[in-house]
Order: structure tokens, then C-alpha cells, then sequence
């Protein structure tokens, strides 16, 4: 028995997150807090992974730092994401990118989709 939580709880979805799939690279800017002080931290990466559709649906990007690949795990309802925005989208063919762990450099990188010229109405 899945019962959805939204109308019970208050949560509102963040108009500052663009719409983004599998495949993307997408820009994260995310609050972070150290100490007693609070700054916005900027993480770029390939979104590897979307699951959930509910309230505790989250995100996985993945980035190269200093030669080392790091993935990283995002709450999509969290209060701490300022903001997501779409740097490229990517032409990929399935929704769980984790054979990109494997490949290194030129070979890890995702096929940028190209807009086709076509409106909607057009078909």
C-alpha cells in the first residue's frame, strides 16, 4: 500500500531546479555549513542516476578531482539545494550510467544531445 506523503507534509518542489536526466552534466550549487558559518558550494559532474519519484528521491553525479572519481549524493527535496542548472545534456541510452566508473579520460565521456530543429507540434 504506497501512500504519498506530499499533501501530508509541506514540501514544495524548488522552482531552481531545472529539469534533468541521466546522462546531463549538470551544475550543483549546494549550502553547505562549516562551523558556524554558511557558503554555497558549486559541484559540477555527470548525473549518473535518478531514482526514487517520491520524497526521498535523490541524484548521483559524478566528477573527476585531482585524477580521482567521486560521486557525490543529493537529496532532490532537500532545503540545502540552492540550485541545479542543465550545463549540457547527454545522449545516452539507458538511465544507470555506473559503466562510466570504469572508463578514464576521453573514453568516460557522454555523447552530447543536439536539439533536432523540431517543435512538438511538428512530431
Amino acid at each position: 500500500m504506497d501512500v504519498d506523503a506530499r499533501p501530508l507534509l509541506d514540501v514544495k518542489e524548488n522552482p531552481n531546479i531545472a529539469p534533468f536526466r541521466p546522462g546531463d552534466t549538470v551544475r550543483v550549487h549546494f549550502r553547505l555549513r562549516e562551523g558556524d558559518r554558511e557558503r554555497v558550494q558549486i559541484l559540477e559532474g555527470v548525473v549518473i542516476r535518478k531514482r526514487g519519484g517520491a520524497l526521498n528521491s535523490t541524484f548521483t553525479i559524478r566528477k573527476i578531482s585531482h585524477g580521482v572519481g567521486v560521486e557525490l549524493i543529493f537529496p532532490l527535496y532537500s532545503p540545502l539545494l540552492e540550485k541545479v542548472e542543465v550545463v549540457r545534456q547527454g545522449m545516452v541510452r539507458r538511465g544507470r550510467l555506473y559503466y562510466l566508473r570504469n572508463r578514464i579520460g576521453r573514453a568516460a565521456r557522454v555523447k552530447e544531445r543536439r536539439p533536432t530543429g523540431k517543435t512538438p507540434s511538428q512530431g
